[in-house]
């Protein structure tokens, strides 16, 4: 049985840290891209940050750039994703998502070539 399951989330002041944690299993995580989305209430969810397979590169949406790190340790099944200088616009729930598309659409963006997602995580920051 395939599962992603997120854990980290939290409130947290401005200016604050998180570490998210994404623990897969029932897949073989170190075939797949991995990819970091989130949603805030009432808007429709966006891409975060994504890792290649074997975690030599990543990709991140410009609003985060500089204050998020994905990383990955595929001996543990596990994405990470630290974020530093929180702001209260990143208040949200976020998602990890897995994507085994050889072709390098982790890069995308997109929401479409990730097969599996978690149940996701809360994201608070607050003023």
């Amino acid at each position: 049985q395939v599962q992603l399951v997120e854990s980290g989330g939290g409130l947290v002041q401005a200016g604050g840290s998180l570490r998210l944690s994404c623990e897969a299993s029932g897949f073989g995580f170190s075939t797949y891209a991995m990819g970091w989305f989130r949603q805030a209430p009432g808007k429709g969810r966006e891409f975060v940050a994504a890792i290649s397979r074997s975690g030599d590169n990543a990709y991140y949406v410009d609003s985060v750039k500089g204050r998020f790190t994905i990383s990955r340790a595929n001996a543990r099944n596990t994405v990470y994703l630290q974020m530093n200088s929180l702001k209260p616009e990143d208040t949200a729930v976020y998602y990890c998502a897995a994507d085994d598309n050889p072709n390098g659409t982790w890069r995308t963006g997109s929401e479409a070539p990730y097969d599996y997602w978690g149940q996701g995580t809360q994201v608070t920051v607050s003023s």
